[in-house]
């Protein structure tokens, strides 16, 4: 069962990235594009930390437990890092989308 819930937010995670990369691709605007790649990443990050959680689960080994390690330390980073410059382009992207309309 907590196999399925790891494949499941793998899953949702890549939809997250993937949804967020093509908003950046689209648009025209550069601190929107700044948003949408923050936001894509933070899926990343979840994506590299639910993946490294399932490997842990499925092959529980010490070789095995130190790639966990790294991985989710990296996920962690890379999601705590992408919240932080989600949040400060969050500020400006409601007035960028009012100044080019």
């Amino acid at each position: 069962m907590l196999n399925l819930i790891f494949v499941f937010a793998i899953i949702i995670s890549f939809v997250f990235y993937f949804y967020f990369k093509t908003k950046q691709f689209r648009s025209p605007l550069p601190i929107a594009k700044n948003w949408y790649k923050s936001k894509a990443n933070i899926g990343l990050g979840s994506l590299i930390l639910s993946f490294a959680l399932n490997q842990a689960y499925l092959f529980p080994s010490l070789f095995t437990f130190i790639i966990v390690a790294i991985l989710a330390a990296l996920g962690i980073l890379v999601i705590v890092e992408n919240i932080k410059k989600a949040r400060h382009y969050g500020q400006f992207v409601e007035e960028e989308f009012r100044i080019n309309q």
